[in-house]
């Protein structure tokens, strides 16, 4: 039950190594730094998943909507 709890801490941390990733992406022209971001993102959610709270997997997904909103307006590239 406790390796539970440290899998939603680690989830955070992950998504807050992504969120450093995405911030910067939204600068014009650093957009590519995204497709970087999205597996760490993706890994964030499935330990999110398996712990027993859903902060960090909650986290990771809102983290996962910023990058994905900037990636459409921007085409998938820029």
């Amino acid at each position: 039950m406790h390796i539970r709890h440290l899998l939603n801490v680690l989830a955070y941390l992950i998504g807050l190594v992504s969120l450093v990733i995405v911030i910067p992406a939204q600068i014009p022209l650093l957009g590519w730094a995204n497709w970087i971001a999205l597996p760490v993102i993706v890994i964030g959610i499935i330990i999110g998943a398996l712990s027993s709270k859903d902060g960090g997997r909650n986290f990771c997904l809102v983290v996962l909507l910023i990058a994905a909103v900037r990636l459409m307006l921007g085409g998938g590239i820029i």
